[in-house]
């Protein structure tokens, strides 16, 4: 290969690499815990995101963009205030555990403190859980936002035993990586990879 080819080679490997770095993920997935106590799922991780506190605590709170994160949630929307001001949400999600699917639902509203803490609570009454509550605490560290994400829940649909929790605490753990790189990816203003 003469000179100028490889020059070429080179410089045309360049451009594709760095086009492909542009839309690289810098999203760390730090730790991950993922349990069953009692009829209660718990689900703890801390990551770090390459995008800033403001912009991470915008896409956390707009439910527009949370079908975005996972192929789980096939609807999500941001619901009126309640008549006491809180903001609210719904999503439809939807899960198989081998051959049992499930369509289930959570509506609820959000407690805030605004680019720091973020808690969603469902409703039992409006939702298929007994039980669920998810929290995302925030805070800036070097050039991204420590995100600190817990999720709490408690089915009231049927889970086939001895399998049902296994796929669900593996689907939980195997879904979370996924989910931050398409998090940071909006929060950057970026297309997330499907």
């Amino acid at each position: 290969m003469t000179s100028g080819k490889k020059a070429l080679l080179y410089g045309l490997c360049t451009v594709v690499l760095g086009m492909l770095s542009l839309n690289a993920s810098s999203a760390d997935l730090r730790s991950i815990e993922v349990w069953k106590e009692g009829d209660r799922y718990h689900l703890v991780s801390e990551s770090l995101i390459g995008a800033s506190q403001d912009a991470l605590y915008a896409v956390l709170t707009d439910y527009e963009h949370f079908k975005k994160f996972t192929s789980a949630i096939v609807a999500s929307n941001n619901v009126e205030a309640g008549e006491d001001g809180r903001p609210r949400f719904y999503t439809r999600m939807q899960g198989c555990v081998v051959l049992y699917c499930h369509t289930f639902v959570r509506r609820g509203y959000l407690l805030l403190t605004p680019k720091h803490d973020i808690v969603a609570v469902s409703e039992p009454d409006e939702s298929d859980f007994e039980f669920s509550r998810e929290q995302w605490q925030l805070s800036a560290e070097d050039e991204g936002t420590v995100m600190i994400y817990k999720f709490e829940i408690e089915p009231r649909f049927w889970l086939p035993p001895f399998i049902g929790p296994y796929y669900l605490k593996r689907a939980l753990r195997s879904g979370s990586i996924r989910a931050i790189q398409r998090i940071e990816a909006i929060a950057r203003g970026e297309t997330p990879r499907p």
